[in-house]
This record gives structure tokens, C-alpha cells and sequence, in this order.
């Protein structure tokens, strides 16, 4: 019993020496260490870039193909924002702050589709770190009252719900119907269209429409656009770059305060959404890495992360917009359930794993090659 305390007492020691020695990089900078420096093996390391580089994302390089070709089952479905040609694999990973390794473009601005999601639920975060929203299981109708969660279903649907996309919302936002969004495989498009609604937090559905309805609400309640509260409340303060963008629909403008602004996207499934380098991308899933803390500076709640990687009651794989290593249809196998990740169309990642003080970002990997990668990096372990 005395030995496996002291072992205990070890590891909480390492763990606590390994946090108070992250490295968190200045503006433009970033340090690096050889994998040797962390006893990795340095061999294995380069065996899992060389797999990431050689399992490209099979799709389009024009982006604006590639989401019409993996859209296409979705009625009346068209580009309605930005998109750009995106570059070739590339990806950085980081060891307690530290670059260890990294391949490709790795500030080349690419679009990161559903990844936004989860810079997405963290504004939502810091607004109620903020104190703007009291309690995510409030209802979002009692924030935001202009129609948008009226009716004896939409009235029901908390913070709680559009954050684990349990909400079943229903209606239309910037033209698009929620019904016409991922419609299921079998059945007519009536089926989906008059089906019945499902009591909010029962069921998941990844939706691209409630998550805007998120983003929308979100607006309202900060009173500013979501790329501002974004800048100003988090990315300046990680030392981000100028170089990231935050999209919209060329239609979605709403009136606050008697300003006109735009309601961005959390994801690019019709384009928009967060245009981000790799880098920037990185030093998110490091602030996630550090339990919301950059150098000395709270930027967001400790609580709030836990609760964002607690798994939603539909669906053990899912948190607040952060997918979770957890056993259930997308666990990993082999790799501990504690990994928690972010993850966009086309195989864009980030994967933040404390047990390693590791942040994997990797951009146009094959999706279904994910699990292996991280399998791999994690074997150059010691």
C-alpha cells in the first residue's frame, strides 16, 4: 500500500512539474526541442508525419468542389460563403508547448470547417465566464426573444442543447431549412421534413443549421460579432496571428444595438466558417491543454473545459462541440478515453491528449486515418 501511494504522490508530482513548465510561444515565435529532449523516439515520430503526409485527404483541392461533391444527398444545398483552395497536408505537434515536430505549410490559411464548432462553444464559454449567460441549462428564449425560440418545441431548448447538438430545433436560418440538413438515408424527404420533433437533450444530430442557430443566439447575447468577442477575449490573448478570419453567408446579417453585423458560421458545409493557420490552431489546443490558462493569464475557466468534455447523455462520444475519446461508436481503440479532439471536414484535427502534455494539429489527413496517426504518434512515446 505504502509503495503504490508513493507512486500516486510520483506521478501527481510530474504531473503537476510538467503543467508549471509548459511553453507558451510569443507572437510570431515558437520554440523547439528535439523529440530527444522528452525521451521520444525520434524514429517513430518521423514514421508518423511520414504516414500523415502520405494519407492525404482524397478530396477536391478546390474546397468549393469538395462540399458540393460530399453535400450533394442534401436538397437545395449551395455554396452560400467564402471558400478557398486549401494547401497540402500539414500539421504541428507539441510536447509540454514545445514544437517537437512539424510538417508542410504550417501558416498557410486554410478553411477548417467543423473545427469552428469548437472555438464556437468556447465564445460561448467565456459567456458565461462572463456572467452574459447564466446557466447553460437556461432557456435560450429567455436571452434571445425575437421568435427565433418561440413554439411549444424550439421554447424548450437550453444552452446545454445547442452545445451538444441534442436541440432538435426546428425552423429556417439565412434561407436554410433544418430539415434539409443531413436528411437519414432511408425514407422520403417528406418523412424528414413532418417528422416528429425529438424532446430536446434525447438526440444527437450533427447539424450544421442549429449549430448557426448557436452562433446567431451567441451574437445577441455579446451584442458584437463572434469574430470580435473571439479576438479580443482569447486569440490576442494567446498571442495569435493577424491572419485568421471568421466567415459567414453572404445573407446573414442581423441588427444590433442598431448595427448592422454578420452572424458567422460553425462550420464551412455551405462555406464560411473559421479560415485559421495551423499554428493559431495549435496555440488554441494548447490554451485547452493548460485548463484555460495562458502563461500566468486566466482566459477561460478550468470548470468550463471539464464541462465541455463531459459527454452529453445521447451520445458518449461528444461534449460541447469536442469529440471524446471515450468508448462508444468513435473510440479509438487502444487509446485512452481521456484524449478529447476537435475535427472538421477533410481531415483537419486537433487532439489534445494531457496524459502525453500533448497537442496534435493535422490538416488534410484522410479522416478515417485519424485514429491510426495518433496511434502512431503516441507509440514514439516513452
Amino acid at each position: 500500500m505504502k509503495i503504490k501511494m508513493i507512486n500516486v504522490f510520483l506521478f501527481c508530482i510530474g504531473m503537476t512539474f510538467a503543467q508549471d513548465s509548459y511553453y507558451f510561444p510569443d507572437r510570431g515565435l515558437w520554440a523547439q526541442k528535439t523529440p530527444v529532449t522528452f525521451q521520444i523516439n525520434e524514429s517513430k515520430l518521423r514514421e508518423a508525419v511520414q504516414f500523415a503526409e502520405a494519407n492525404e485527404y482524397s478530396g477536391s483541392k478546390d474546397l468549393r468542389i469538395a462540399i458540393l461533391k460530399g453535400f450533394e444527398r442534401e436538397p437545395f444545398h449551395e455554396i452560400l460563403g467564402p471558400t478557398k483552395k486549401r494547401g497540402g497536408p500539414a500539421g504541428m505537434i507539441l510536447k509540454n508547448g514545445y514544437v517537437i515536430t512539424q510538417w508542410g505549410d504550417v501558416d498557410r490559411v486554410d478553411m477548417t470547417f467543423s473545427v469552428t464548432k469548437s472555438f464556437l462553444s468556447t465564445v460561448g464559454g467565456l459567456a458565461v465566464d462572463h456572467g452574459l449567460i447564466k446557466n447553460v441549462n437556461d432557456k435560450v428564449g429567455n436571452y434571445v426573444w425575437d421568435g427565433t425560440f418561440e413554439g411549444a418545441h424550439n421554447s424548450k431548448i437550453s444552452w446545454k442543447h445547442l452545445l451538444q447538438q441534442n436541440s432538435d430545433w426546428s425552423g429556417s436560418l439565412w434561407g436554410v431549412k433544418d430539415w434539409a440538413d443531413r436528411p437519414p438515408r432511408k425514407g422520403g424527404l417528406d418523412d424528414w421534413k413532418y417528422r416528429d420533433l425529438k424532446e430536446p437533450g434525447t438526440v444527437m444530430e450533427y447539424n450544421d443549421v442549429r449549430v448557426n442557430v448557436l452562433a446567431y443566439a451567441l451574437t445577441q447575447v455579446w451584442r458584437n460579432p463572434m469574430p470580435k468577442v473571439l479576438k479580443e477575449k482569447l486569440m490576442d490573448k494567446i498571442d495569435a496571428s493577424t491572419t485568421w478570419r471568421w466567415h459567414g453567408y453572404k445573407n446573414a446579417w442581423t441588427e444590433v444595438d442598431g448595427l448592422q453585423m454578420k452572424s458567422v458560421t460553425g462550420g464551412g458545409h455551405s462555406g464560411a466558417g473559421l479560415f485559421i493557420n495551423t499554428t493559431d490552431m495549435a496555440r488554441f489546443g494548447l490554451l485547452f491543454l493548460n485548463d484555460g490558462k495562458w502563461k500566468n493569464e486566466r482566459i477561460l475557466s478550468e470548470s468550463w473545459i471539464a464541462e465541455a468534455i463531459e459527454p452529453s447523455t445521447p451520445n458518449v462520444n461528444y461534449g460541447y462541440m469536442w469529440w471524446l475519446n471515450k468508448k462508444g461508436p468513435r473510440h479509438w481503440e487502444g487509446l485512452s478515453e481521456n484524449i478529447y479532439y476537435a475535427a472538421g471536414f477533410g481531415g483537419n484535427f486537433i487532439v489534445i491528449d494531457k496524459e502525453h502534455d500533448l497537442v496534435i494539429v493535422t490538416r488534410w489527413l484522410e479522416p478515417n486515418k485519424i485514429g491510426i496517426f495518433v496511434e502512431k504518434v503516441l507509440e514514439a512515446m516513452p
